[in-house]
């Protein structure tokens, strides 16, 4: 199948990317697909952002990724990250998306700037797009990093924007393209 869908899914901070990747998962698994992968989550306190969790999708098992108050060497903007925890829980469970035949579809949440400060996350993120399974990840918009120009600059991926204006309607948009290509369930 070489018509296999690979989906990017880019906007600003805080606009929805991970909202709207979420609400495409749900439905394909209850259309009965398996999805595996990792999700970034925001930590809110007080109404504000304070720093990320890195999920594994299907296990839910997760850790804090970068915090306002972490003191670490790693850090972008206002966080300090700890790229044990991405390399403890969001690369085995991108490489389990890979590896294990029963999984349909790889997640990757998010391409950025803190993710990226992991060698071994790029790489990861590199054999996901190149194997031969469907994959939706979201990418930092403005970030010209070399992984995520290779990324946008790759042939055999479609980039969608998340915008205010079209939040509530790009996850069926994107659930429909997925499920007119991904392989019958039976």
């Amino acid at each position: 199948m070489d018509d296999i869908p690979k989906i990017g899914i880019t906007g600003m901070p805080s606009v929805g990317k991970t909202d709207t990747l979420t609400k495409i998962i749900e439905a394909l698994e209850e259309h009965g697909y398996i999805v595996e992968g990792m999700i970034t989550e925001p930590i809110i306190e007080k109404k504000k952002r304070v720093g990320f969790y890195v999920t594994d999708w299907q296990t839910k098992d997760r850790e804090v990724f970068a915090h306002i108050d972490f003191e670490m060497k790693d850090k972008v903007g206002k966080y300090g990250v700890d790229i044990n925890a991405l390399e403890s829980i969001g690369i085995p469970a991108i490489e389990k998306a890979i590896t294990d035949e029963a999984v349909n579809v790889i997640i990757i949440d998010e391409i950025g700037k803190m993710e990226m400060l992991s060698e071994k996350f790029c790489e990861m993120v590199i054999e996901a797009l190149d194997s031969d399974k469907p994959i939706m990840v979201t990418l930092h918009k403005k970030s010209r990093t070399p992984l995520l120009q290779d990324v946008r600059r790759r042939d055999d991926i479609r980039i969608l924007e998340v915008t205010p204006v079209n939040r509530n309607l790009l996850p069926y948009k994107i659930e429909k393209i997925m499920e007119e290509k991904l392989p019958p369930l039976f």
